[in-house]
């Protein structure tokens, strides 16, 4: 049985990217385009593994990642932020918010796949 990954990005080709790489990669994939959609798909579905942008319209993954992580169901999933801040502190604060991880904008796609069986 494949190992489900919910993407949550707002931004279609990044969306079609990942799930393109992860589906080669053998994994099953569900896609949310918010934060809100994102929420209601976790808890459905309990994915193994969540990737969330930061920086999303409707929630961003900084309120997403906090009823995540206040529901019983869902804390425990493993959760990488996908953010393009790269400002200094920023990794700091997207830790600090309780993501497992992040990776930054544009995506390496090297180096994804690593990233996802690490936490996997």
């Amino acid at each position: 049985m494949p190992r489900k990954i919910l993407v949550v990005e707002d931004n279609e080709k990044n969306r079609i990217l990942i799930k393109d790489i992860l589906l080669y990669h053998g994994y099953e994939v569900i896609e949310a385009e918010n934060g809100k959609i994102g929420v209601e798909l976790a808890k459905q579905h309990l994915p193994d593994l969540i990737l969330m942008d930061i920086q999303m319209p409707v929630m961003d993954g900084f309120k997403a990642i906090v009823m995540l992580k206040d529901d019983p169901a869902t804390q425990a999933i493993k959760m990488i932020a996908l953010t393009s801040f790269a400002m200094r502190g920023d990794r700091e604060k997207i830790m600090q918010a309780g993501f497992d991880d992040y990776i930054a904008k544009p995506i390496d796609t090297r180096k994804l796949p690593e990233i996802v069986k690490k936490y996997l």
